[in-house]
Order: C-alpha cells, then structure tokens, then sequence
C-alpha cells in the first residue's frame, strides 16, 4: 500500500512540475518582446491550458515588465546609444518608434498611448507602448495606467481570437 501511494505521490509531482512548466513558458513569451501575449496566449492553449488559464497568465506576464521597462528604459538605451555596436540600432528603434507613435499619442494623449498597446497588430504592444512613453516623457503614473489597461485590453481581444481558431 505504502509503494502505490509513494508512486501516486511521484506521479503527482511531475504532473505539478510539467504544469508549471507549462506556465512559466506561457509567461515567459507574454514577458519578450514581439511575441507578448499576441503569441503567449495561443502558446498557452496549444499547450493544453484552458483559454482563461493561458489569457490570465499571459497578461500577467505581460503586465509583470511593464513597471520595469518604464524604470529602465531611458537609461539602458541612453547607455546603449553609446556604444559602437548597439548604436545604430538603438538609433534604428527610436526613430521607428516615434516615426509609428508620435502623432497618434500627441493627438489622443494617453488614450492613444492605450490604443497602441490594446490594438493586437504585429509591433505594437507592451513593450513598443513602454519605449514610446519613455521617448515622448509621458509621466511614469499615466503612462503605467495607459499601458497595463491596453495589456488587459488586447488580452480579451487575443484571448477572443485565439478561443475562436482552437475552440
């Protein structure tokens, strides 16, 4: 008896342990850059998680880099600008991103800050609304608001979506 509940036991735990990897792979791409949730979502649900598990994990990861992007982005692309071989696509990145961003949030304030993240398109979200904010000195407060609403926000869409294609 004691040897079935020891393998029940063991069994268990990898079940728990290839659960949470599972997890951490979903919150891993919803926290990189392009992929975001746009991709952690349908990651998350290819993978055997229910559509809400994946949507809730995934703007959680998401949302988890947002506060430290807005903290770290001025100075580490500042410092990177300098260097002979990040330079030039330093530069690239902040002429590309203003060029796609500028008018839209100077015109729309925050509200555009969220659209940008919300709307789920290829090179907009978390981490293209965190650079604009850094670049156009929207206040970290707002700009905090604005960006963790549009993650929340393209979750429910991307989610949507992707229960559509799966479901």
């Amino acid at each position: 008896m004691e040897l079935i509940n020891n393998k029940k036991g063991v069994l268990l735990m990898f079940e728990l342990l290839e659960e949470l990897k599972r997890e951490i792979l979903v919150i891993l791409m919803a926290a990189m850059p392009i992929s975001e949730l746009r991709g952690a979502i349908p990651l998350g649900i290819s993978l055997g998680l229910s559509p809400i598990h994946s949507t809730i994990i995934s703007i959680i990861g998401n949302m988890a880099i947002v506060p430290i992007l807005l903290k770290i982005l001025n100075p580490v692309m500042n410092y990177l600008e300098k260097t002979f071989l990040f330079s030039k696509f330093i530069g690239w990145v902040k002429r590309r991103t203003l060029k796609r961003t500028r008018d839209t949030i100077k015109k729309y304030s925050l509200l555009g800050l969220f659209i940008l993240v919300a709307i789920p398109i290829p090179t907009t979200g978390a981490w293209t609304g965190c650079i604009a904010a850094t670049l156009l000195k929207v206040d970290y407060k707002n700009a905090l608001l604005a960006i963790l609403s549009g993650v929340f926000t393209a979750g429910i869409i991307v989610s949507t979506i992707s229960y559509q294609v799966f479901g």
